[in-house]
């Protein structure tokens, strides 16, 4: 046998791996299939962030903190995981529920993905792409602790003498105008601030979400959430992005599916108080 020229199978092993390598087949695999195009992850990658939009209002999902400008939250660590997930590191772009939709296509486009409290809803997938759920949710009330026996239904709450109040633009503003057409609705430009105008007596109810509501009830023993084991809807949070993003998108459940079977979603859920007692 002449030196240098392997035999046999280890021989056609190195030779394949040879061909690979010469037609550009060796790169790792990732990210919605070795073939499929990847334009925006490819963007992202160039550009070292991948760009998320977040209200930063919706404890404990998404916080801006006003004072430092840093981000916390569940949704923001699920952001952190998915940029990790890339290679990069991911950068924050404030954006607010009245303008979130229009922000996220906007062209140029001002970030890659939104993520927060972002329920997942047939116009929104018409419109946009989203992902996979990955956190239950549903509407439900913040009311005062002395109130918590007074609110106990929908028909409760849809009278002229009750105050509701609820953020701009978004699902909760929708619910409370479908639902509760007799209540007195106010609309507070602030979501973060609603809470605690609830608890000084500037409106009775804040229309929320389960994932919202118990951050503020742990947090002001003047609140209660009286219907937390009941919401009036059922539903689940996930990631938004623009049309025409197949790999982003593929490389988003993909990962969010890795996350929810190696326990990663569950540890994070549990450190943010987001799993049910006994979980």
């Amino acid at each position: 046998m002449k030196a240098g020229k392997p035999a046999g199978a280890f021989g056609r092993v190195l030779a394949a791996c040879a061909v690979l390598a010469l037609c550009g087949c060796a790169s790792p695999p990732h990210r919605g299939g070795d073939s499929a195009p990847r334009p925006a992850l490819a963007r992202i990658e160039s550009r070292g962030v991948l760009l998320v939009g977040s209200t930063g209002d919706y404890r404990p999902l998404t916080w801006r903190d006003p004072d430092t400008g840093e981000w916390e939250g569940f949704g923001v660590d699920v952001a952190r995981h998915l940029a990790a997930e890339l290679g990069v590191r991911a950068g924050f772009v404030q954006t607010s529920w009245p303008t979130l939709a229009a922000d996220v296509q906007a062209d140029p486009p001002a970030f890659d993905l939104a993520i927060g409290g972002i329920t997942v809803t047939d116009a929104r997938r018409e419109a946009m792409a989203m992902s996979r759920g990955y956190l239950a949710n549903g509407k439900t009330i913040l009311c005062r602790t002395g109130d918590a026996e007074r609110f106990r239904s929908l028909a409760d709450l849809d009278r002229p003498d009750v105050r509701v109040m609820v953020n701009p633009g978004g699902l909760n503003e929708a619910f409370a105008r479908a639902k509760l057409p007799h209540a007195g609705l106010a609309v507070h430009p602030r979501n973060e601030e609603i809470p605690s105008l609830v608890a000084e007596g500037a409106a009775d109810v804040m229309i929320t979400e389960i994932v919202e509501a118990p951050w503020y009830v742990r947090n002001d023993p003047r609140l209660a959430a009286p219907l937390l084991d009941r919401p009036f809807t059922r539903g689940e949070i996930g990631v938004l992005m623009r049309k025409g993003q197949d790999d982003l998108l593929a490389f988003v459940d993909a990962t969010l599916e890795k996350m929810a079977a190696d326990g990663t979603l569950d540890a994070l859920k549990a450190a943010y108080g987001l799993l049910p007692a006994g979980d």
